[in-house]
């Protein structure tokens, strides 16, 4: 039977629902979560918060599990050493009904001591890690404060100012509810590009606080956070390549495995064209976006973001003190010059591996000093809500607790071990209920 043109209209409709849905659901949750293994190994240090004195002994109690129940596994080996550095303890394991523990010496200054386990499982190889925490808050920066760092700043917004905003704003009312209306917006940055962005803005009368959302690395569309604004706050999700948000995904795929690859690195032997310049001074340029809209309530403005956002959360609020609260999750670009004080650095990872070779320079070095989160934590006036664990991978948490450290301004960090470049749920609910009860007072 051929169906109905009036059928293929409501599968078509049926399908635009279950996409916005997806949408919606996947722009609320703002950060990665996780997805279980099929084998469970699971790491922990013996301390229920995972937090050792500097030279006390830690034991890693491990467990190699299917549902729930010990299995045989094959090849379990493990490595025992201060994150992102070579093994300084390593060997076959052997398990007891699943279970072994591996005692380890303490690290002798403040830092992250990870124990990663693996084990075989029909043919393939599952990996657990658990991360022992060594006095963290003792944590000092190994990048330097650039004299003229305020200057340069300054300079920067000064430039930007000069840049009339010519904002555009399209109504998407496809996408639009009886709650929130959805606009797709582009305004002038630096050197003639642009940001381009999707804001979301409840309906009805009176005037709304506003939160700031930066992105995470790599090249995406946005949809907008429908939720917040749900909740009472205009949102606006930016980009940061100066392209735009509502493009084919294999635009994207193709920017990022082509002309945009490694966009971290480009012109880093000059700090005054740097990549994350334009980028950085963008996300002030979306404030002011925000301070021009007639819903907003011209006070109240948050900003959030993970990784990447959450180093781009600390570094606009310290450089615009317009905005009035912050909420960041594991910030990546923070001492980024670990690596060369021989421990881990921050992503993206300049000094590391084969990078050392590329980047390891004095051009390079000092550009980086201008853009790495730690001094801009230095000079950050904003109350803030942080969160993350110990098991990054991505972002180690020795790079984000040198930052951390330095932040004299009022803060709140909410830390769960377990979570590496991820989050629970529950993390992400704190940062927002942490925004809104800040924004609405």
């Amino acid at each position: 039977m051929t169906p109905s043109h009036s059928s293929i209209k409501a599968t078509k409709s049926l399908k635009l629902a279950i996409l916005i849905l997806l949408v919606v659901s996947f722009s609320a949750t703002s950060f990665a979560q996780i997805q279980k293994q099929y084998l469970d190994i699971s790491v922990s240090p013996d301390k229920m918060d995972w937090t050792y004195k500097v030279g006390e002994k830690v034991d890693f109690i491990v467990s190699v599990t299917q549902s729930g129940r010990p299995v045989p596994v094959k090849n379990v080996r493990y490595f025992v050493k201060e994150e992102k550095m070579e093994p300084i303890q390593e060997g076959p394991l052997q398990l007891k009904d699943g279970k072994a523990s591996i005692s380890a010496p303490g690290m002798k200054a403040p830092g992250f001591l990870r124990c990663e386990v693996f084990a075989t499982i029909d043919g393939k190889e599952y990996r657990g890690l658990g991360t022992a925490a060594f006095e963290p808050e003792m944590i000092k920066p190994t990048v330097k404060m650039p004299e003229d760092f305020q200057a340069f700043w300054d300079k920067g917004k000064a430039e930007l100012a000069e840049v009339p905003l010519d904002a555009k704003i399209i109504h998407i009312p496809e996408r639009s509810t009886e709650a929130v209306d959805i606009y797709h917006v582009n305004f002038q940055n630096i050197r003639n590009s642009r940001v381009y962005g999707v804001l979301t803005v409840p309906k009805g009368a009176g005037k709304f606080p506003a939160i700031l959302q930066v992105p995470g690395a790599g090249i995406r569309p946005y949809f907008g956070d429908m939720a917040k604004a749900a909740r009472g706050a205009i949102t606006l999700q930016i980009g940061i390549h100066g392209i735009p948000i509502d493009l084919p995904q294999d635009v994207y795929s193709n920017l990022a495995s082509g002309a945009l690859n490694g966009y971290w690195n480009f012109n880093i032997s000059d700090k005054e064209i740097y990549y994350y310049k334009r980028v950085y001074l963008g996300c002030i340029r979306a404030v002011d976006f925000l301070f021009s809209l007639p819903q907003f309530d011209g006070s109240n403005l948050g900003i959030h973001g993970g990784s990447q956002g959450g180093a781009l959360s600390i570094i606009t609020a310290a450089l615009d003190p317009r905005i009035k609260y912050l909420s960041s999750m594991y910030p990546a670009l923070s001492d980024m010059t670990g690596y060369l004080h021989g421990r881990a650095g921050g992503w993206p990872h300049m000094f590391a591996g084969n990078n050392l070779q590329y980047y390891n320079y004095p051009e390079a070095i000092e550009t980086l000093s201008y853009y790495d989160v730690v001094n801009f934590a230095r000079i950050l006036k904003t109350p803030g809500f942080y969160s993350w664990g110990y098991n990054d991978d991505t972002c180690p948490p020795t790079s984000y607790y040198s930052a951390y450290n330095e932040i004299k301004a009022p803060k709140e960090v909410f830390v769960i071990p377990e979570t590496g470049h991820w989050t629970y749920p529950e993390q992400g609910k704190k940062s927002e209920d942490w925004l809104f009860e800040k924004l609405k007072k």
